[in-house]
């Protein structure tokens, strides 16, 4: 599964890039608001930073609007992914943008007749959102699931892009089902290398190698 950082500061992807992490990242209205950057600024340093996918999305609700934006975001990188709303004129987008080449990724999935609908206009990512879901106690885990087999019947190429991604287990569960991708936020992606076992086994070891006088240097 590709691990997407979910986060427009450059700082938290260039630690977890270094560590060989970082597939993607993927961005919205709130996270560069959060990082008190400027747009184009903070996609195009990313963009430079990780060569993978990095999604920015549009603003405007109407094809027209979608499509001025949407061009002009293109051309901070090319390796730009346009995040388009699940709606009639962000599916329109979406195929008029895959077919002329660029990368997209439907946004704010919630169903799995949704999903069929960007696969079929030919999203390059859609990204049901779990967390969401279970907010609601709906299983969002049921609806990547759902998905999966629908893709898999039919041999559509969209990937599937786990996101609002809140725990750990939502990781797990994403790769065991058949996600894509995951889309995470930083500090769960390095809590993912955690485990009290782990702590507890270095703990004993360096206690021991301690006791023995020994040194490797």
């Amino acid at each position: 599964m590709k691990f997407f950082v979910d986060t427009a500061e450059l700082n938290e992807i260039e630690e977890l890039y270094a560590l060989g992490l970082v597939d993607g990242v993927t961005t919205n209205p709130s996270l560069i608001l959060k990082s008190g950057q400027d747009l184009q600024t903070v996609m195009k340093a990313i963009c430079a930073l990780v060569p993978g996918p990095v999604s920015v999305e549009v603003k405007a609700t109407n094809y027209v609007d979608i499509m001025k934006e949407a061009l002009f975001l293109t051309g901070f990188a090319p390796n730009i992914c346009i995040k388009l709303p699940m709606t009639l004129d962000g599916l329109k987008a979406c195929k008029t943008l895959t077919d002329a080449g660029h990368q997209t990724n439907v946004t704010l999935c919630f169903s799995a007749n949704q999903a069929l609908l960007a696969a079929k206009a030919g999203a390059t990512f859609v990204s049901p959102f779990i967390g969401r879901l279970d907010d609601l106690a709906i299983d969002g885990m049921t609806l990547i699931g759902e998905i999966r087999t629908i893709f898999d019947n039919y041999d559509f190429k969209t990937q599937i892009l786990a996101a609002s991604i809140r725990t750990v287990n939502h990781v797990k569960d994403a790769a065991l089902i058949g996600a894509d991708v995951a889309t995470i936020p930083p500090k769960i992606l390095k809590t993912l290398v955690t485990h009290p076992l782990t702590d507890k086994g270095l703990e004993i070891f360096n206690a021991d190698w301690a006791k023995s006088g020994q040194k490797i240097l």
